[in-house]
């Protein structure tokens, strides 16, 4: 069933058919790590018959944003959602050396929510305590923290998401995956020197290769580890 959303998310969302492809893959956040995204797709041994889908932030912070917009734009069997950081750069608030205008182009087309039968692909999150409907596309791409601060208190949102679709998302800095039956968490930090996980649909498994530079410095009160998780 296509899930229910607001107005303004649906006119963004790509419904795909698994069925079609070998194995599918859901790659967390990139953030211009061209290097590792190589690697991990060569781990994965992506070949034609292979679907391939981001959670969005591709670009900014790394070393190579245009390297990875251009690896996955070249690619027919690679989509990805608009993550914050792709909405910073459209907006004119953040630049991105290298990107032209074919690119930008490109980054405005990508959907905001990707979904398939039992899965949902956004950037950020869902709110447990509001229906997706209510979402709006600035909700998809920025939900994190339940507290009435945001940022990184617990609780987060997948904590409490306990319903279907079984969502795919990014943008919360982890220190591992997170896995739940109706969460999964991909942003293992890359950019941060951590690592650029896969989660592989077809076997259920996680697939990572390592940072291979340091990575920008970040403070270990942004990054959750399983102690911050609350109970």
């Amino acid at each position: 069933m296509i899930p229910s959303f607001h107005p303004d998310v649906k006119a963004d969302h790509l419904r795909v058919d698994l069925s079609g492809w070998a194995d599918v893959y859901v790659v967390g956040d990139v953030h211009g790590c061209a290097d590792a995204l190589d690697r991990l797709l060569s781990v994965l041994d992506i070949t034609d018959d292979d679907l391939v889908l981001f959670v969005g932030d591709l670009i900014r912070k790394g070393p190579d944003s245009a390297g990875v917009v251009r690896r996955v734009r070249a690619a027919d069997n690679m989509r990805s959602v608009r993550g914050n950081n792709e909405e910073k750069v459209l907006r004119g608030e953040k630049t991105v050396p290298g990107l032209d205008d074919d690119d930008l182009t490109w980054l405005r087309s990508l959907p905001v929510a990707i979904s398939w039968d039992g899965g949902l692909i956004v950037h950020g999150g869902v709110d447990p305590r509001r229906p997706l409907r209510e979402h709006t596309v600035d909700d998809l791409q920025n939900t994190r923290s339940l507290a009435p601060d945001g940022g990184y208190d617990a609780p987060f949102w997948y904590e409490r998401y306990d319903r279907s679709p079984q969502v795919f998302f990014g943008h919360t800095v982890l220190d591992a995956p997170v896995e739940t039956e109706s969460a999964i968490g991909l942003d293992t930090g890359c950019v941060y020197g951590g690592s650029l996980t896969a989660y592989d649909l077809r076997r259920d498994r996680f697939r990572d290769v390592p940072a291979r530079r340091p990575g920008r410095s970040r403070s270990e009160s942004k990054i959750v580890t399983r102690c911050t998780i609350a109970e």
